[in-house]
């Protein structure tokens, strides 16, 4: 069960030539690749693409009318070596990750697929969210590019212009033998827009074909001396063709060209940005239009030293704009302008922050110093406010201009962090001046994400906090996904993370060698029920037997790969899907790869029988690896599954019960206990009624969908006496109101006579 459902929108796919197209960017992408003739799809849920694979699921029905093959791959390595299905055919296939954990761990099959290259057409879409809105550590995309040489795209963000760097992509690859990534940004993928829709088309050749018609290459296998002949291919034939492809379709983009005698190269992902603090200093409008002369890269790798030289032509200074470190484009061009004798001043990283997302504010201040530099008198500008990101732009593409003799040989200027041997942090110019943005007060503390209300994780890491008080303190691997934000307080657990899937593997070492005397503790490893099926069982718990570990692992099985939005997964239970196969234990898959131990906790929210089960595995004189499963369904998708189900029968008259818990402020005795050991989100503090008494007591919000965990924890697994669980009925039924009079009157009873005696004793 995904996040979203794109049932209703995908029927937008089938739109003919000429209907316009409105709708998101990922249902963007996916109807460019139905306009392109793909033959396949794969890959793996991971923000900000997780959408993109679920609309992908939603229109199979689709994608089978036109002979498309679709997998939600094991992992971001399975997605990429399914490319390999392109090399020897005329098959255009895409594959598509989140960036840069999704490439790195499918780095393998795609040095492998760059070195013998394509025949067919290879995209690789990348979900890139570097910036203040990612969860992964901050690397980019283009790294791997340059190392492997394969063709990055960073498409302007707009819809028109994704949909062409689709089409764009598969004709790049098949005209240079070379698989292609396409960039998109989070606001790429979740922009709004529309586009003038082409046919949908049926593979030219397609998987049938291939199939039936099975080709061999040897000179295409990665193996010596065939290996030593592709890297001569990549620099010999396939760079310069994928250089004069560019060139002659004009992937890349020039605006208001001879506008000034300075101008800016840039990532065509950063053209919004751009614009939108140009606007703020009053140097372009609405529309895009532009004063200053912009060169938008919307091919990232390889930059056309050419068209460089076109641009500089008749200017005294450049600015590079490229988001975080290393500043790979800024080094190129200072190697082109050095090359070809180019008497330009060259600025980047000098004006702009070394590392850090390139929001318009932040873009802003760097424009205004680059360009005060130069003689622009710009006016003070008001404190940034947030305004929406530009997602369409109305002008027309500016005509390529005829060559011009080049300029005199003229002395280089070179920023001096490129040539320092280890560049340091500069001062972004004009960063403190008041007009960028106001301080934040300090009242305003940071807000990291944390487990929602009622998760059935909570409890599991509420259970090793107590069994520590018994025990004593253990090293704990972490892993990718929610379990991760067990790192955080009021849990406190968690020493290293990994990656996806790792975090067996990640406490490996922790062993006392065979022989020697036992330790008094074991290490303990976390990972999700996505993890352990995206590599956890071969890298962490068939590891772990094979080399006689003693350590425990927890798999907490939320029924979903809940972290990336709820998709569906092998141990998925409450599903029926005909294109996939799920409800297979994790229990089973354990014991198949030799674990003897192995407990499976059913209700992750009874702490007792939780924490029975942590004590018994880390206390077993027991050898080998210890595998506990705590299960219960993830409620964010549990309560998307009930509340439409649950309005239905309230709309129908139906009976409808649901539970909460409240606190009797007159029982609480303040000691928090709850909040400390659970850090539900509904639970807060309020003042005590008791004028006697100071201490804050517990209460409990609107939000909560009635686990009963809180309650559970505040005495180790008895219900705390404060805690008292109500049952909000729609729809009574006449037993259900005659019982509600009942319980008014007797407890009216009861209050009318602790009045009285309260008037009698009364001073």
């Amino acid at each position: 069960m995904a996040e979203r459902s794109f049932v209703e929108e995908v029927k937008k796919l089938r739109l003919g030539a000429g209907e316009v197209f409105r709708g998101e960017g990922i249902l963007a992408i996916t109807k460019a690749l139905l306009e392109s003739g793909v033959g396949y799809v794969a890959g793996y849920q991971g923000a900000p693409i997780s959408h993109l694979m679920d609309v992908l699921a939603d229109a199979q029905d689709i994608l089978a009318e036109y002979g498309v093959r679709f997998e939600n791959s094991a992992s971001e390595a399975t997605a990429a070596a399914t490319l390999s299905a392109s090399v020897n055919y005329p098959l255009r296939g895409a594959v598509t990750f989140k960036a840069t954990v999704g490439t790195n761990v499918a780095s393998d099959a795609l040095a492998n697929l760059t070195s013998g290259g394509v025949t067919g057409g290879a995209l690789v879409i990348v979900g890139e969210d570097y910036g203040e809105g990612s969860s992964i550590m901050q690397e980019r995309s283009h790294a791997f590019a340059m190392k492997s040489q394969m063709w990055l795209l960073d498409p302007r963000p707009n819809l028109p212009k994704i949909v062409q760097a689709v089409k764009d992509g598969f004709e790049l690859s098949e005209a240079s033998n070379t698989p292609v990534m396409l960039q998109v940004r989070i606001r790429s993928c979740h922009l709004h827009g529309q586009f003038v829709a082409s046919d949908n088309k049926a593979p030219a050749f397609s998987v049938r074909d291939a199939l039936e018609n099975p080709v061999r290459d040897v000179s295409r296998i990665v193996l010596p001396p065939a290996s030593f002949v592709h890297e001569k291919e990549k620099i010999e034939k396939r760079w310069p063709a994928a250089v004069r492809f560019i060139q002659e379709r004009q992937l890349n983009e020039f605006f208001a060209e001879k506008a000034a005698d300075v101008g800016i190269a840039l990532q065509g992902g950063l053209y919004n940005t751009v614009i939108r603090a140009l606007q703020r200093l009053g140097l372009a409008d609405v529309y895009g239009e532009s004063q200053i002369p912009l060169y938008v890269m919307n091919v990232a790798y390889p930059l056309v030293d050419d068209e460089f030289e076109r641009f500089c032509q008749d200017k005294k200074a450049l600015l590079v704009l490229e988001e975080g470190q290393p500043n790979f484009i800024e080094q190129n061009v200072a190697s082109i302008l050095l090359q070809r004798r180019i008497g330009v001043r060259l600025h980047g990283k000098d004006v702009l922050p070394m590392a850090g997302e390139y929001t318009a504010a932040v873009v802003r201040a760097g424009l205004k110093g680059f360009l005060e530099q130069y003689g622009w008198s710009l006016p003070g500008v008001a404190a940034e406010v947030p305004q929406p990101q530009v997602t369409e732009v109305s002008r027309a593409a500016q005509p390529q201009l005829a060559d011009e003799a080049t300029p005199a040989a003229a002395p280089i200027t070179v920023p001096t962090h490129l040539l320092a041997e280890s560049a340091e942090a500069v001062e972004v110019a004009g960063a403190n001046d008041e007009d960028i943005l106001p301080p934040l007060s300090d009242t305003v503390y940071p807000r990291p994400p944390g487990l929602c209300t009622g998760c059935p994780e909570r409890p599991i890491f509420s259970a090793i906090r107590l069994v520590e008080r018994e025990l004593g303190v253990h090293h704990i691997s972490a892993d990718i996904g929610c379990q991760l934000f067990s790192i955080l307080p009021p849990f406190d657990l968690g020493n290293t993370t990994m990656g996806y899937g790792l975090g067996g593997a990640s406490a490996s070492a922790l062993n006392v060698a065979p022989g020697s005397a036992p330790a008094n503790r074991r290490a303990i490893s976390i990972m999700g029920d996505g993890g352990f099926w995206h590599n956890g069982l071969t890298s962490g718990v068939a590891n772990s037997v094979f080399n006689q570990s003693d350590n425990l692992t927890i798999i907490v099985d939320n029924n979903y790969t809940a972290a990336t939005g709820g998709q569906d997964i092998l141990s998925t239970h409450n599903t029926i899907n005909p294109t996939r196969s799920t409800g297979h234990e994790i229990e089973d898959a354990v014991r198949g790869v030799g674990v003897k131990w192995v407990r499976t906790i059913r209700r992750t929210y009874d702490t007792k029988a939780m924490t029975a089960a942590l004590r018994e595995a880390l206390t077993t004189l027991s050898k080998g690896p210890k595998v506990l499963i705590a299960q219960s369904e993830c409620m964010l998708n549990r309560q998307r599954r009930e509340k439409p189900l649950r309005r239905k029968a309230i709309a129908e008259g139906k009976r409808v019960v649901r539970e909460r818990f409240g606190v009797d402020p007159d029982t609480c005795t303040g000691d928090h206990s709850c909040i400390r050991l659970s850090g539900c989100p509904s639970l807060t503090i309020k003042d005590n009624p008791d004028p006697l008494r100071q201490e804050p007591i517990t209460a409990v919000e609107d939000t909560c969908v009635g686990c009963g965990h809180c309650g559970e924890v505040a005495h180790a697994a008895v219900l705390c006496p404060s805690f008292y669980k109500a049952s909000i009925i729609n729809n009574p039924s006449e037993w259900d109101k005659r019982k509600h009079r009942m319980r008014t009157a007797i407890i009216g009873w009861f209050q009318r006579g602790l009045a009285r005696r309260r008037e009698r004793h009364a001073f």
